[in-house]
């Protein structure tokens, strides 16, 4: 029971964090692109390979935390469903060039920030 809460409570806080993100993006840097989903799945997928890499690989972090900073805090934290509702309606309104932009600016962003995840993971453990 103690796991689920802590999954939940995880997950509360990334949902804020992203919240946040928003706003914030919303504000320094415009709202014709959307800035902050692409922030937060940039950085939850950094995230999402720092911990898993170090959760399977050394014993810094436990199952329950794992599980919990990647279930909870990045299921929250992420958002992959807001991703696609704002691309889709991005073509759906003829922006083709944004809209194509934020297609290929999230996938590759978001693949590279899992591969320097993966990188930090390994240098923190001398791999």
């Amino acid at each position: 029971m103690i796991r689920i809460l802590l999954i939940a409570l995880a997950g509360a806080l990334g949902t804020l964090l992203r919240y946040f993100v928003g706003l914030w993006a919303g504000r320094a840097l415009g709202t014709s692109f959307p800035y902050g989903t692409l922030v937060v799945n940039t950085v939850g997928c950094f995230l999402i390979a720092l911990v898993t890499h170090l959760a399977l690989s050394t014993s810094w972090i436990s199952p329950t935390l794992r599980v919990t900073l990647t279930t909870g805090f990045m299921g929250g934290l992420t958002t992959y469903s807001s991703f696609n509702l704002e691309t889709t309606a991005l073509f759906r309104e003829r922006s083709w060039g944004t809209g194509a932009a934020n297609l290929l600016v999230t996938l590759l962003g978001c693949f590279l920030a899992g591969i320097l995840g993966l990188l930090a993971a390994k240098k923190l453990i001398g791999e």
